[in-house]
């Protein structure tokens, strides 16, 4: 069961704080997206955060390779 009851400027606090610790924070992004009993406004900001960062690793492949390939060739 979801709650939809507001969240307070202390629990984004809390929760963003939880968020930028590394590997927890990455972690918690999994649980309040996909639990169950999380708020849906969190649960939303953690989906849309996942995708974010899915497709910033994606742009930095991208990026990495095309620097990789660049120095290569000018060898």
């Amino acid at each position: 069961m979801n709650d939809n009851k507001e969240m307070s400027v202390g629990d984004w606090m809390i929760t963003l704080l939880i968020s930028v610790i590394p590997l927890v924070g990455f972690i918690m992004l999994f649980v309040w997206a996909f639990g169950s009993g999380t708020n849906v406004s969190k649960q939303n900001w953690a989906k849309a955060t996942l995708v974010f960062a899915a497709i910033l690793v994606v742009l930095y492949f991208i990026i990495g390779a095309a620097i990789i390939g660049a120095l290569a060739a000018s060898y």
